[in-house]
C-alpha cells in the first residue's frame, strides 16, 4: 500500500516526470530493425543536420520520423519555450509493437505465414 494521501502520491508523481521535450509515434508500420537503420543515423545530431539527413534519406522510415521529429521540435517550441536553434537529439528509439499475421498461399494447398510487424518510435530532444 502507498503511503499518504491520493494528492500526495500524484504530486510526488508528477515531480519525478521527465520535462524534455519529446513525440511518441505508436504503431508505425515500419519494423523495428528498418527504423533503427534511420534513427542511428540521427541520434545525438541537432535538429538541423537530422531533418537534412531525414529528407534525402531514400528509405520509407524516414519520412515517418522526419515527421515525428518535427512533432518533437513543435513540441519543444510551444509547451516548453525552447530555441530551435539549440535544441538536438538526445535520445531516438524504436520499440517492438504487435504484428498482424497474414496467410500467403503456397504451392499444394500449403499457406506460409505473413509477419508484418509494428514499432513504436519514440524521440527526445534537449537544448545544448
Amino acid at each position: 500500500m502507498a503511503k499518504g494521501h491520493r494528492s500526495q502520491i500524484k504530486r510526488e508523481r508528477n515531480a519525478q516526470k521527465d520535462t524534455r521535450p519529446s513525440a511518441k509515434l505508436s504503431y508505425a508500420r515500419v519494423s523495428v530493425q528498418k527504423a533503427c537503420f534511420v534513427l542511428d543515423a540521427i541520434r545525438g545530431k541537432d535538429v538541423q543536420t537530422a531533418q537534412a539527413i531525414l529528407a534525402y534519406n531514400p528509405r520509407y522510415a524516414s519520412s515517418v520520423i522526419e515527421k515525428l521529429l518535427k512533432s518533437a521540435i513543435a513540441n519543444a517550441e510551444n509547451n516548453n519555450g525552447m530555441n530551435v536553434e539549440n535544441l538536438y537529439i538526445e535520445e531516438c528509439y524504436a520499440n517492438k509493437g504487435p504484428t498482424m499475421k497474414r496467410i500467403r498461399p503456397r504451392a499444394q494447398g500449403r499457406a506460409y505465414r505473413i509477419e508484418k510487424r509494428m514499432s513504436h518510435i519514440t524521440i527526445v530532444l534537449n537544448e545544448r
